[in-house]
């Protein structure tokens, strides 16, 4: 049987060429009279959001960023935020290039992104908290309708 595959296509997918932190910050401003009231449940809130940007090399520099507050009645606990980016190549078709860059990359990143924040909070000397697994579909989504909102503003 004869290999009938084009020698010059390159086989689809995701090269992951470098992972970074971007950007982090960790605050406790209570500290340490906060850590008296660690005996109750802190309030947490979790924001994620992705950003991909294309490269002069033709790579996209893909960005997942995460912000985590908690609060124990009314106290800031602390603030966590982290922008955690990798430099990829992805060859695949041009209709799947945007799912690939915020929902596939974004999965491939969260690990990552929850295991510097659950470090990163044990050695500020709280217990750590591990971000629950993420819907980076339903993200999408909600960015594909806000985008399509705004785009039928504009052109009302």
């Amino acid at each position: 049987m004869e290999n009938t595959q084009n020698n010059n296509q390159q086989p689809a997918g995701i090269m992951i060429h470098s992972q970074y932190i971007k950007d982090m910050s960790l605050e406790i401003p209570l500290a340490p009279e906060i850590f008296k009231e660690m005996n109750k449940n802190p309030n947490v809130n979790v924001d994620m959001g992705m950003n991909s940007k294309k490269m002069e090399d033709g790579n996209y520099n893909v960005t997942l960023t995460a912000k985590m507050n908690a609060d124990i009645d009314g106290k800031t606990l602390f603030i966590v935020e982290l922008s955690y980016a990798a430099v990829v190549s992805v060859n695949v078709p041009e209709e799947h290039l945007e799912p690939v860059l915020y929902i596939e990359m974004p999965r491939l990143l969260f690990p990552f992104v929850r295991s510097i924040i659950a470090n990163s909070l044990s050695a500020a000397g709280l217990p750590p908290m591990l971000l629950s697994p993420v819907d980076f579909v339903a993200l999408y989504n909600a960015k594909k309708a806000r985008e399509a909102e705004e785009a039928a503003k504009k052109s009302a």
